[in-house]
């Protein structure tokens, strides 16, 4: 697996999945920056080989355990823009994930949605995948998607680090 070594390649592996390449911007942004001992990545939606795989709102036209399909896909690709700005080895903690999901107006159910994305990541980094998290209904997300996830990982000190 290009650019992802060591224990989450084979966390990735043994789920049978392939970090992909890092989704190209949709506007004026950068998909993760890194920030001293911290990686904070921009929203990143169910895009797969370039492509929305899902659109529409959670409760109408996305059926609710599809959108928990699609908030993992959102947090692979979260992993994807942490690995573009430092090894997923490093990653420590995932400090927080804010899930976002276009809800039809009776739909309450966002935090069964974003729980893919929690699920995953936890799958992934065992209890460094255990994090605070936000879990908002919204009327919509660009291009129509039916979830949106980012997240915030802390990356072990380097010896470049200075703490004060």
């Amino acid at each position: 697996m290009a650019g992802v070594e060591g224990a989450v390649a084979e966390a990735l592996a043994r789920l049978g999945l392939e970090l992909p390449a890092v989704v190209p911007p949709v506007a004026a942004y950068q998909p993760a920056v890194r920030a001293g001992d911290h990686v904070y990545t921009s929203g990143q939606l169910p895009m797969v080989a370039g492509a929305l795989k899902a659109t529409g709102k959670v409760g109408a036209e996305v059926d609710p355990e599809d959108a928990y399909d699609l908030a993992r896909i959102c947090a692979l690709n979260a992993l994807a823009a942490v690995a573009s700005v430092a090894p997923l080895d490093e990653v420590v903690q995932i400090v927080k994930v804010v899930g976002f999901v276009a809800s039809a107006p009776e739909f309450t159910g966002q935090p069964k949605v974003v729980n893919g994305a929690s699920e995953l990541l936890g799958e992934v980094f065992g209890d460094a995948g255990v994090h605070a998290r936000s879990a908002v209904g919204v009327a919509v997300l660009p291009l129509d998607a039916p979830v949106e996830v980012e997240l915030i990982a802390r990356l072990a000190p380097s010896a470049k680090t200075v703490l004060v």
